[in-house]
């Protein structure tokens, strides 16, 4: 948790930390990047089997009440699924006030069903004896490092806590865990470890049997909420970690919608949501019950952990300026453990474990596809420009090409050469505006760029303006908004008498690229799909002019 971006956290952000502090070279930058990509697409395996587990493991307490429910489990499931993503656009500003008090409960409910069961059975307290673990261990080896697998389930979710730090800071979220989410889990697992001491055969479903039978139900209900809101929680930190990639350039631009006026970091980004939602339901109706998804489940988990290990003892060693020995020291502990786990989750991979590696090797394969393709056309776009400098040399004289009255605003990626569209105007209607702003949008490796240090302006001759802005990649990329700033350094801008200029590339795949064809197909799929440049920056649609182009990959 100290390993924050400005209060951002996340693997994306993490991975942005790290990356500002390197000062190896390059090629150890882009392992960096790898694995970074890696970890975040390990979390949107893990993103996608949350929901479907915890919804359908809560429901699956209706079969401990009476067989009768088994039919109706996925039905149950499924319309709670549905119902979570189909209010995740309204945001959860205006049902957050109920998250506080629901999950207050829900722990405590934990911990004192927990309490009951150590109550009638003392004896489960000698489990904070290590030596019975080791003593396992030297018993039965195998066994119990395959136990590891089913372990782990007890702490997935962390990463989630990592990725909505931005949401609630560092402080609520290190109080809530060690003040009342830790001790509730540890006395619950407690009590239900003292239950199958008494009671072997209760192992089919040790946590609803901890309760008494007149319980039962309302704490069906009760776990149904939970899980909803802890799924909140995953699905918020999805949307928050696509939004991430966006801004850095790892996924196409999507529409992401702010929910809430007050509180920054609440979004929704409806592609994402039913792109998961379709992905959860697929889930839930071909694993069929919980015991099934756990077998999928943790291999995401420890994996995205592992990648976190690597990344915050670069963040150690470059950002804190620890000692190699320090560094080393305490992040082979945590790595130890951490491939301990990851190891024992390996043998799930036949039964289920493919699932969120496929489902990251596909999202890995969109993020690096994206970046390169990126990478790749604008490239191609740099070797065809003309030089602002040159061009400005030999501006065309009026009666070539005459200054018609109004500002042109040409967006471009390099703010060195004259932009596509600026050319295409110049060729096709053979007039320039009265004044030309070439403007370059950044999007910096911090959370979020102060207003007043969004702009710089650069003057230059024949009345031409070169104006950068930043943001940062968890700000709102509102264009018109941030040029307000110009004015602070001697642009003044009339919004009703700007014209935008885009350029609209048709891309042309080409074999022998830099990339296989079906990767640069795949690539212009994406590009094709993305989201408008005009919406995405918030211009005014009835202000915007686009030039087409073709270009060859």
């Amino acid at each position: 948790m100290r390993a924050d971006n400005k209060g951002q956290g996340g693997i994306m952000a993490l991975m942005a930390l790290a990356l500002r502090g390197s000062t190896e070279p390059r090629g150890h930058r882009a392992k960096l990047i790898v694995l970074g990509l890696i970890g975040t697409s390990l979390f949107c395996g893990e993103g996608v089997i949350t929901p479907a587990i915890s919804v359908l493991s809560a429901v699956e307490g209706l079969e401990v009440a009476t067989p009768a429910f088994k039919p109706y489990v996925l039905p149950i499931t499924i319309a709670v699924i549905v119902g979570l993503f189909l209010v995740q656009r309204r945001g959860t500003a205006a049902v957050g006030a109920l998250f506080g008090p629901v999950m207050l409960l829900w722990f405590l409910t934990l911990a004192v069903l927990g309490i009951a069961g150590i109550v009638e059975e003392p004896r489960i307290l000698m489990a904070l004896n290590p030596a019975h673990a080791l003593g396992f261990f030297a018993r039965e080896p195998v066994l119990a490092f395959l136990a590891l697998g089913g372990v782990v389930l007890v702490l997935t979710g962390v990463e989630a806590l990592y990725a909505d730090m931005g949401h609630f800071g560092r402080r609520p979220i290190t109080l809530a865990w060690f003040g009342l989410v830790l001790p509730a889990l540890v006395l619950n697992y407690f009590g239900q470890g003292a239950l199958l001491m008494r009671n072997p055969e209760a192992v089919q479903s040790p946590f609803y049997m901890l309760a008494p039978d007149w319980a039962l139900y309302p704490l069906v209900a009760l776990s149904t909420v939970a899980t909803i809101i802890a799924s909140q929680a995953v699905i918020s930190g999805a949307f928050s970690i696509a939004q991430q990639a966006i801004q850095l350039g790892y996924l196409p631009r999507m529409d992401v919608q702010h929910t809430s006026a007050r509180e920054f970091g609440q979004i929704y980004v409806p592609s994402i949501n039913w792109t998961l939602l379709v992905a959860v339901i697929a889930l839930v109706f071909s694993f069929g019950s919980s015991m099934s998804l756990a077998a999928a489940y943790g291999i995401a988990v420890t994996g995205t952990m592992v990648v976190t290990t690597f990344l915050a003892y670069v963040v150690a060693r470059q950002i804190w300026g620890w000692s190699a020995t320090r560094a080393r020291l305490l992040f082979l502990a945590f790595l130890v453990v951490d491939l301990t786990f990851f190891s024992a989750n390996i043998v799930k991979i036949p039964h289920g474990g493919w699932f969120p590696l496929l489902f990251g090797v596909g999202i890995y394969l969109l993020l690096i596809t994206w970046k390169q393709g990126r990478i790749l056309m604008h490239a191609r776009l740099k070797e065809s420009a003309l030089s602002l400098a040159t061009f400005l040399e030999h501006l065309p004289s009026s009666t070539e090409a005459p200054r018609v009255p109004g500002t042109a605003m040409f967006l471009t990626s390099n703010p060195d050469g004259v932009p596509q569209a600026m050319l295409h105007n110049l060729k096709h209607n053979k007039v320039l505006h009265q004044r030309v702003v070439i403007v370059t949008v950044e999007v910096l490796d911090v959370p979020r760029v102060a207003a007043a240090q969004r702009v710089m302006l650069d003057r230059m001759p024949h009345d031409f303006w070169r104006v950068r802005v930043y943001f940062g990649f968890m700000d709102d990329p509102n264009l018109p908004e941030a040029l307000e700033w110009c004015a602070e350094q001697g642009l003044e801008l009339d919004m009703m008498d700007t014209s935008f200029f885009l350029g609209r590339e048709t891309l042309i795949p080409k074999l022998g690229g830099r990339m296989p064809l079906w990767r640069e197909k795949l690539f212009i799929t994406m590009f094709r799909n993305s989201s408008t440049a005009t919406s995405y920056f918030r211009l005014p649609p009835n202000r915007v002019v686009e030039l087409g182009t073709q270009l060859e990959l």
